[in-house]
C-alpha cells in the first residue's frame, strides 16, 4: 500500500513538473478561449480533434491550457462553445455554474498539477437553474439553490431583464469565491492563472465577456 502511495506522489510531481514547463500565459489562454468561440459563432471550427493519434498522445497524461466551471445545460458544451479539442479543457460542470467543495476540489487540482493558465466560468442565457432559485421554485435542487441563493439576493424576479442580471451576478460571486480560494490566489499572486467570467448567448453562440 505504502509503495502504491509513493509511486502515485511521484507520478503527480512528474505531472506537476511537466504542466508548470509547458504553462502558458493566461492572456493567451483567454485570447485563445475567444478566438476559439469567434469560429464557432462563424461555423469555422477547427476542431474537434479526436484522431486515434490524438488519443494515443494523451492516454498517459494531460495539460489542459484552461479550466471551465460551466454549467450542466446541454446547449453549453464547452468544448464546442470554445472550438477546442480533447484534451485542451479541463471541464467542471454542474447545474448554475455554482462552486461547492467538490467543484472546487476539482479546479484546484487542475491548476495546481495540470498547469492550467485560466479558469472560466460560464453561465449561460436562460439558466433554468438560476431561474428556478431567482422565482424560489428550488424544489429537489435545494443544494445548488444553497449555494446559488447568496449571489443573487436583493433582484426583482420581475424586474425588466431580471434573469439576464441575476445570471451575470452569479457569474461574478463565483469568480469571486474561486480568487479567494488559497490554491488559486496564490497561482494568482504568482501570475501563473487568473480567474475571468463569461455569459453564452444561446442563439448566437457568442461568449460575452463579463467584466
Amino acid at each position: 500500500m505504502r509503495k502504491c502511495l509513493w509511486i502515485l506522489a511521484s507520478l503527480l510531481i512528474c505531472a506537476s513538473v511537466e504542466a508548470q514547463e509547458e504553462r502558458i500565459s493566461s492572456e493567451n489562454a483567454l485570447q485563445r478561449l475567444m478566438q476559439g468561440n469567434e469560429r464557432y459563432t462563424k461555423d469555422k471550427l477547427l476542431h474537434p480533434d479526436r484522431t486515434r493519434f490524438r488519443r494515443e498522445e494523451l492516454a498517459a497524461s494531460q495539460a489542459p491550457f484552461a479550466i471551465i466551471l460551466g454549467c450542466s445545460d446541454s446547449r453549453v458544451s464547452p468544448e464546442i462553445v470554445f472550438d477546442q479539442g480533447i484534451g485542451d479543457l479541463f471541464v467542471v460542470r454542474i447545474a448554475g455554474n455554482v462552486v461547492g467543495p467538490v467543484e472546487l476540489d476539482s479546479v484546484e487540482f487542475a491548476a495546481e498539477y495540470l498547469g492550467s493558465s485560466i479558469v472560466f466560468v460560464l453561465g449561460h442565457e436562460n439558466c433554468g437553474a438560476v431561474s428556478s432559485v431567482l422565482n424560489q421554485q428550488t424544489k429537489d435542487i435545494e443544494a445548488i439553490a444553497q449555494l446559488l441563493s447568496p449571489a443573487i439576493q436583493g433582484i426583482d424576479p420581475n424586474g425588466k431583464q431580471a434573469l439576464e442580471e441575476a445570471i451575470k451576478k452569479n457569474v461574478s460571486f463565483v469568480t469571486k469565491q474561486l480568487k479567494q480560494s488559497p490554491v488559486l490566489a496564490r497561482l494568482i499572486d504568482e501570475k501563473k492563472i487568473n480567474v475571468v467570467g463569461g455569459y453564452y448567448h444561446l442563439g448566437s453562440g457568442k461568449v460575452e465577456l463579463i467584466k
